[in-house]
């Protein structure tokens, strides 16, 4: 299966949702994420690996992967600031993340 992004930016940051696929794309589209340079913590959602990454002490993006075999076949980005701060995370747990 090709691979496929989906990003959610919620009401607040509608501009950053979309759907991309295909490797190539993928790519270029985690390459324009990846200048924002943010902390990041290494997580699991719904038993699977993900990574939040963390600016000024909060969350910034939730990237959860889904893996099939030994390829990521979807990678779902939240950005929803309301969602985000949801999140059942302590202080000291977002602390954690590092660059």
């Amino acid at each position: 299966p090709d691979v496929v992004l989906r990003a959610d930016g919620g009401r607040t940051l509608a501009a950053v949702s979309k759907v991309v696929r295909g490797a190539e794309a993928v790519i270029a589209q985690a390459l324009t994420y990846a200048k924002f340079r943010t902390a990041s913590l290494a997580v699991e959602v719904n038993g699977a690996p993900a990574y939040l990454s963390v600016r000024d002490g909060r969350p910034g993006a939730l990237m959860a992967f889904t893996i099939v075999g030994d390829r990521i076949v979807a990678l779902q980005i939240l950005a929803d600031p309301e969602r985000l701060a949801t999140l059942p995370l302590t202080e000291e747990e977002l602390a954690r993340a590092t660059y």
